[in-house]
């Protein structure tokens, strides 16, 4: 079965939406932030995110993510793709290497969605 495309919020814009301990997260807004929180749902993507996230500069090649896990290459790509397509960060090729950034937008989104 195709893929379903995944809703996107605008995420320049302030939080979008109450906490879920205030109010009822939207149906639209709960199928567009639940693939992220899918995404970090697996240790080595969570581990990985927040490498992407906390890396000096704002973002990391991949070369330097890689060497952090005892997981195969292909295996590595296949956790950033995931991050990838779950709109939590961007990858930009620079020759033979790929550099990731995280998307602040999503991560605020998620933050305030949980905030209490």
């Amino acid at each position: 079965m195709p893929k379903q495309a995944p809703l996107r919020l605008d995420l320049s814009a302030a939080p979008c939406c109450a906490p879920l301990t205030q109010q009822r997260v939207p149906t639209e807004t709960a199928a567009a932030l639940a693939p992220a929180f899918k995404a970090l749902g697996d240790p080595v993507r969570l581990q990985l995110m927040s490498m992407i996230a906390s890396a000096e500069g704002g973002e990391i090649c991949v070369c330097d993510l890689t060497p952090a896990f005892d997981l195969t290459g292909p295996t590595i790509s296949h956790h950033l793709r995931v991050l990838r397509e779950a709109g939590l960060v961007q990858a930009e090729r620079r020759g033979t290497w790929v550099w990731y950034r995280a998307r602040p937008g999503m991560l605020r989104q998620l933050a305030a969605l949980l905030a209490s």
